[in-house]
């Protein structure tokens, strides 16, 4: 089972329509650890750490986001696994 570590910044209409709850939900569904954070600039920042073939299916929901979103793209970087996360959380806006 393949850890990894997914980078994400999500831009479109992805703030103020529930994005980072509907993370966090879909973060449990995977066991998914990390977090996820407003921007100023608008876009929405994701940090997730877990089984490579989990997170695959974690960007696949996030892509498509929750109802009233619309996700135009997905700028992703993909690292190694650190296991600096205990669970996922919402942060604050930075």
């Amino acid at each position: 089972m393949e850890k990894a570590r997914l980078h994400l910044f999500l831009s479109g209409k992805v703030q103020g329509v529930r994005f980072r709850l509907f993370t966090l939900e879909s973060s449990s569904k995977f066991n998914i650890n990390g977090w996820v954070r407003n921007r100023f600039n608008r876009n929405v920042e994701v940090m997730a750490e877990g089984n490579k073939e989990k997170l695959e299916k974690f960007l696949k929901l996030l892509e498509k986001g929750p109802p009233r979103s619309d996700v135009e793209s997905i700028k992703k970087e993909w690292l190694p696994a650190t296991g600096d996360f205990k669970k996922f959380r919402i942060r604050f806006t930075c």
